[in-house]
């Protein structure tokens, strides 16, 4: 198949749009799974951060007790507590759970008073972030290095619910940033590798998408080749009849006569061909369109062993029939067909058996089927001929056909037609044996 440039150019275009397909797919697959990777952390963080914030909140406002003055009991809630023109740090008090999430050391808190003035500092303070104070619940800020914080911001109210100030909780994201690269990385590396691998089972599943499509068109080259070796043959002989007619200066009446004999052979066995032709394509085109009948084979084999009993004794052949079933044996379908599929086995098998040889035509019956084979004692069939004897112009000996008038085209037809009735033919063989034939219909 690689050989051919139409088929290993369709290949690749099959290749090639699997790969893309498949990459296109991959690509937004990914895409979004890094959303949603990053939408889960980011909602994870808030949460975590808005958990925080409400437990040190809620710990805070039992606490205070005047507008923008920290009492020193707030020490025990927040470690390293800076107050702004202090120096001191405060003891850490890890056993506290308010403070678990703090003493990872990503997070950072600010007090503010309610002019928006900063009073204190707590946790990882980063030094560089911006001074000013902005009420606004959820903030994403970004310091003078370039590092990203997101923090919340919680109104702040005494005992005696009077406005405090302002309380603010932030986190570095440098965590959350450092995981996504990792996660970019990932998928930068991974894509193409899959489309790597991709690319790959794309020109297998190319290639064994194609072996039907290839084989058929062998066929059908093989087929044509064949048909028009065939149809060449007849019109050839005819036509160098004609010519040496014409360059024949005078015809008495028994040369013209045997000269129209000849044309009008040559003539019959195109008809025959073009016919068998027709019939082929008619069977692979569409199924059995003739009203379905009941059809007694016990009477087609009768009739068809009395009918080609003549044809078996010019040669030299005894033709007999074996019933080895009491009933009627009634399957469904074209009778004209079915006398066809069975008389071309039997005429097949006299013309290969040679003279003083034997042909049997047995008709027996499972629970499900009836069977006819067709037995002889001709020259047999070779295992490598035997794939094929059923292709179509494939003849086991040429000469041998051609002598008798065979096309190669009867076993094809008959397989045809056994498989328009829902049935099977096959064929055993011995070379030096003979061989029987196998047919099985549906009862």
């Amino acid at each position: 198949m690689n050989q051919n440039k139409l088929f290993n150019q369709t290949r690749w275009q099959l290749a090639i749009s699997y790969a893309a397909v498949m990459g296109l797919i991959l690509s937004l697959l990914g895409f979004g799974v890094y959303k949603a990777i990053a939408h889960a952390h980011w909602v994870a963080i808030d949460r975590e951060l808005e958990s925080v914030a409400g437990t040190l909140h809620d710990s805070l406002e039992l606490k205070l007790q005047q507008p923008g003055r920290l009492e020193p009991i707030v020490n025990e809630l927040l470690p390293n507590l800076r107050l702004m023109g202090v120096k001191g740090i405060t003891e850490q008090l890890p056993s506290r759970h308010i403070l678990s999430a703090i003493n990872q050391g990503y997070y950072y808190i600010r007090l503010f008073d309610y002019s928006g003035k900063l009073i204190a500092t707590a946790g990882d303070y980063p030094e560089e972030l911006p001074a000013g104070f902005n009420s606004q619940y959820w903030q994403t800020i970004t310091d003078t290095k370039g590092n990203v914080y997101h923090q919340i911001s919680v109104a702040l109210h005494t005992q005696t619910q009077q406005d405090w100030g302002y309380f603010q909780v932030g986190r570095s994201l440098q965590d959350f940033n450092d995981y996504l690269s990792t996660v970019k990385w990932v998928l930068k590396l991974g894509l193409p590798t899959a489309l790597i691998l991709i690319g790959f089972a794309s020109w297998l599943l190319a290639g064994l998408a194609m072996k039907p499509i290839y084989s058929s068109y062998r066929q059908i080259q093989q087929f044509t080749a064949d048909a028009a070796h065939e149809l060449r043959t007849p019109l050839a002989a005819s036509q160098a009849t004609v010519e040496s007619a014409l360059l024949t200066p005078q015809l008495d009446e028994k040369e013209a006569r045997e000269i129209l004999r000849t044309i009008d052979r040559q003539n019959r066995r195109l008809t025959q061909l073009v016919a068998d032709l027709l019939l082929l394509a008619r069977m692979d085109n569409q199924a059995i369109r003739d009203r379905p009948q009941l059809c007694c084979l016990n009477d087609l084999v009768s009739d068809l062993v009395e009918e080609l009993a003549a044809l078996a004794i010019a040669s030299k052949v005894a033709l007999t029939s074996e019933v080895r079933v009491q009933q009627q044996l009634n399957v469904v379908g074209n009778s004209d067909q079915l006398y066809r599929l069975v008389a071309n086995l039997i005429v097949n098998a006299i013309q290969y058996t040679p003279a003083g040889g034997k042909v049997t035509v047995i008709l027996d019956c499972s629970h499900i089927e009836a069977i006819v084979q067709v037995q002889d004692t001709g020259m047999g069939i070779a295992a490598a001929d035997l794939e094929r004897i059923f292709d179509r112009f494939y003849r086991v000996n040429s000469d041998r056909s051609r002598h008798t008038g065979g096309s190669g085209l009867g076993l094809a037809i008959a397989q045809t037609i056994a498989r328009a009735h829902r049935g099977t033919l096959s064929a055993r063989s011995e070379l030096g044996c003979g061989s029987t034939f196998f047919l099985r219909l549906p009862l």
